[in-house]
């Protein structure tokens, strides 16, 4: 049986971190602030409001003015959600290899739906993907398992038989809590966490053209 490959989105399959930056920026634009350069809030991208507004304004969640600045990052953020988000270089190629070995593969992200579909389907992936599944999809976000339970289940895949494929140290504690296979990549966007290198994962790519290697020899173990 081929393997299910998952994979999360930001920072793995794509790169939305310039207009998740910009509507960051737009928040401090309404304060009189400056623009923060791309470089200071990139590594946060895959960490969405919470840690954006953390870099952008200097928020934490408990703040009273927090759930304010979100909802205006998000509805910032939705208004201009695909003027420079692009694949990274390389997953095209990797996706249509999958797509010509016949091996399934899908998205599990932490985005929720009315923000992930539109991006999924700009892209051109939802109609290869064979599941999609988005923040509140299911009742947990990652690093909870469940998110990546719900999708083996609904493509016919034992957790076992799946591989998890992300740029966050969450994506690789979910990978592991749900008995699926896992790769850390090394371009995305990492978060403020430890080095790739120490997060456990069963693989490591650092480019995207470093994947179907990575792949094929989790597939063979």
């Amino acid at each position: 049986m081929k393997p299910l490959i998952l994979f999360d989105f930001d920072g793995t399959l794509a790169d939305t971190a310039p207009d998740l930056a910009a509507a960051a920026n737009a928040q401090r634009t309404a304060k009189g602030l400056p623009p923060l350069p791309l470089t200071d809030l990139r590594h946060m991208a895959s960490h969405g409001a919470r840690g954006l507004l953390g870099v952008a304004l200097g928020l934490k969640p408990e703040d009273p003015d927090y759930e304010a600045a979100k909802q205006a990052f998000l509805a910032d953020y939705e208004r201009n959600i695909a003027v420079h988000t692009v694949l990274f270089p390389g997953v095209e190629a990797l996706l249509a290899e999958l797509h010509r070995r016949g091996t399934p593969w899908g998205i599990v992200t932490n985005k929720v739906t009315r923000l992930a579909l539109p991006l999924v389907k700009h892209l051109d992936l939802h109609e290869a993907s064979v599941i999609t599944v988005c923040g509140d999809t299911t009742a947990y976000f990652k690093p909870h398992p469940e998110p990546l339970l719900h999708a083996a289940r609904e493509a016919g895949h034992a957790p076992e038989d799946c591989i998890y494929v992300g740029d966050d140290l969450r994506d690789i504690v979910a990978g592991k809590a749900a008995g699926t296979k896992t790769i850390a990549v090394g371009y995305g966007y990492n978060g403020d966490s430890d080095p790739v290198a120490a997060w456990g994962a069963d693989e490591i790519a650092h480019t995207p053209e470093d994947l179907l290697p990575a792949i094929d020899r989790l597939h063979l173990k």
